[in-house]
């Protein structure tokens, strides 16, 4: 039967539910806050730049290619993408760094030249990284609602239990002893907002994404996704409304009944929320909230992030379109995100400069900059500590890079843990999430169905599969499933 759905919020995980629940016929309306679709992969222009204003890592193309294959559509209907070498530059310190290639042959020559037998063992790693990939990604991702605790348990699981059990640090610190490579091989974790030591080994399939897939950069973009994403759905039926704040969910016999916006109501059959969980349910009677305030303030959540957008007018020499600066003891930084929280002594950093391979996305002879400072949830944000910390960033990038930039800066934005709160309400300002640790898996992460009102449902990544991109357009698949 045809339904009138609604959807809150308008990332990724709505964007894709809306696709798969309007296929089936279902009448679906997506409401967003904010004055443009995408959620954290909004994209502005200021001065002549152009800036992604989160995601920026194209990996896992083929999870990409199936959302579109499955409405008999290719990513190439919407976007280019371009696999890029190197995938990204990793320094270490002045004129000490590691470029990452584009096929594993070139990776483990380069893990050989650092550290003898290094090479064949990278091979290995990633051989059963691979075994993981194809078990997580194609095996579980798309069968694992978070229902049940079953969900976890086949042949091909049971026979990986070792990597449930171990961690990410355990199996990297047995093949492999010089610390830049461990720290390399730790990174991807980054994505799933925990330590490497929390993180179960299963997770190393990010490696394999990383080396063996590769990284990929859309033209204009994760606007580009974005853009396809909501041209599909358009397509489709689907109705967008932005600049809509909603204010309260009434429920009527243990259902949605009504949505409160701030001029209007509306009536739904169904209510799917791709916003934040916390915030949403925030919005419900009290006996209609599944989980209490305690409960949040005791989940492990992935990092907030300290995110500056910057043009420059000049090119930047010594610099790749993905560039990590791991001059700084990595440990450390990850004790002050998730042990001791705090603003980072001397923090790690990532630097993004799109202009580096579309020069459209700043003017001529410019270059555009996004540099992120992962840092725990819920810090003090003053425009004080942002520009602590930016100075910290230009100065460090000015040592490698062997150039004044500062005094070519044209454009500067920053955004930090209050814009989480504000734009996406973000519990605790975080930027990824819940993280990924063994026991905030599957099942045991917030559910993908209210137990409490039959007829809401929850996408994105503080349900199930988790944080990053790929999964939240599976996560939107998961509940148009469960709901068709």
């Amino acid at each position: 039967m045809k339904k009138n759905i609604a959807i809150i919020g308008s990332g990724f995980s709505s964007l894709s539910a809306a696709c798969y629940l309007a296929k089936k016929g279902h009448n679906i309306t997506v409401y967003e806050k904010n004055s443009d679709l995408g959620g954290r992969a909004r994209q502005f222009k200021a001065n002549g730049f152009t800036f992604d204003m989160g995601p920026s890592w194209y990996w896992m193309p083929d999870v990409f290619e199936k959302f579109f294959n499955d409405f008999n559509k290719s990513s190439k209907d919407y976007y280019q993408i371009e696999k890029l070498n190197p995938a990204y530059r990793v320094y270490f310190g002045l004129d000490d760094y590691i470029d990452i290639e584009d096929s594993i042959e070139k990776i483990s020559d380069k893990f050989e030249k650092i550290e003898l037998g290094s090479g064949e063992k990278l091979k290995k790693f990633l051989s059963k990284a691979k075994e993981n990939y194809n078990i997580g990604v194609s095996d579980m991702l798309y069968k694992m609602p978070g229902l049940s605790p079953l969900e976890l348990v086949s042949i091909k699981t049971i026979k990986k239990i070792r990597y449930f059990i171990s961690t990410i640090r355990k199996e990297v610190h047995r093949d492999f002893k010089n610390p830049k490579l461990r720290s390399i091989l730790e990174f991807p974790v980054l994505f799933l907002g925990a330590k490497a030591s929390n993180t179960p080994a299963f997770y190393n399939f990010m490696n394999y994404a990383d080396f063996g897939l590769g990284t990929f950069q859309p033209k204009n973009g994760f606007s580009d996704l974005v853009n396809a994403m909501v041209s599909l759905g358009k397509n489709l039926g689907v109705k967008y409304r932005t600049n809509h704040t909603l204010k309260s969910i009434k429920i009527k016999d243990n259902k949605v009944n009504k949505l409160i916006f701030e001029n209007r109501e509306f009536d739904c059959d169904i209510l799917i929320s791709g916003a934040d969980y916390h915030h949403t349910e925030s919005l419900l009677p009290t006996k209609s909230r599944q989980y209490s305030e305690k409960y949040w303030s005791k989940r492990i959540f992935a990092p907030s992030s300290l995110l500056f957008y910057v043009g420059f007018n000049k090119k930047i020499n010594n610099v790749t379109h993905h560039n990590l600066f791991f001059d700084t003891e990595f440990d450390q930084h990850a004790k002050e995100i998730y042990d001791d929280p705090r603003w980072p002594s001397d923090p790690l950093f990532y630097a993004n400069f799109t202009s580096k391979t579309n020069p459209g996305t700043a003017p001529k002879n410019c270059e555009n900059g996004f540099f992120l400072i992962p840092i725990a949830t819920d810090l003090e944000d003053t425009e004080e500590i942002r520009e602590k910390y930016f100075e910290l960033i230009m100065e460090k990038l000015e040592k490698f890079t062997k150039q004044t930039l500062r005094s070519s800066i044209v454009y500067k934005r920053s955004f930090c843990v209050s814009d989480f709160k504000k734009d996406y309400n973000s519990y605790g300002g975080n930027a990824y999430g819940l993280a990924n640790t063994l026991f905030q898996t599957a099942f045991l992460r917030p559910n993908i169905k209210s137990k409490l009102v039959q007829n809401l449902y929850f996408c994105g990544q503080l349900t199930v599969p988790g944080p990053g991109v790929p999964p939240a357009i599976v996560s939107g698949e998961l509940v148009a499933n469960l709901i068709n």
